[in-house]
């Protein structure tokens, strides 16, 4: 698995740590070999990812992870599972950007630890990027369920739960 950090904000410290757990936990639980794809993420402030927001989805506020999928894998019916992206050299699943500020007052907000959070958070884009989407009620329990399952592997708690 190639992970491309790029960090603008230097609050993040070591993300590329916590990019690599949760994309590799994701594509393992989803019987996907993380050695033959590649994920780039931006690990920004608020203000950038409210710039992103507003150019990419005309919302002009922050929010706490955005992802970009290289290719369209949704499935077509709601509860479906996506259709897994092919390997190959170089296989890139797509983008992730996430905030700082709006991630570390979500998880002081709701008492969970930052590393958990930003991990679950990370997992959560990596999800979008293989297809997986929460707008349909079907497909967000899917999501959901996988978050849970994957997050719980490593030790953290249901997010959902709380």
């Amino acid at each position: 698995m190639t992970v491309d950090c790029m960090v603008e904000e230097p609050r993040w410290g070591d993300i590329a740590t916590l990019a690599e757990i949760a994309t590799v936990a994701t594509l393992e639980r989803l019987g996907l070999d993380p050695s033959v794809f590649e994920i780039s993420v931006l690990a920004c402030n608020d203000a950038r990812i409210a710039a992103l927001n507003e150019d990419f989805r005309g919302k002009p506020r922050a929010t706490n992870v955005l992802s970009w999928p290289s290719d369209e894998r949704a499935a077509a019916m709601d509860g479906e599972m996506p259709a897994p992206p092919r390997p190959g050299p170089d296989a890139e699943l797509g983008d992730i950007a996430i905030a700082y500020g709006t991630c570390a007052r979500e998880a002081a907000e709701a008492g969970k630890l930052m590393r958990d959070h930003t991990i679950h958070l990370l997992v959560h884009g990596t999800l979008h990027l293989l297809g997986f989407d929460h707008e349909r009620d079907r497909d967000a329990t899917l999501m959901e369920g996988l978050e849970t399952e994957i997050l719980g592997k490593l030790g953290i708690r249901d997010p959902y739960r709380d």
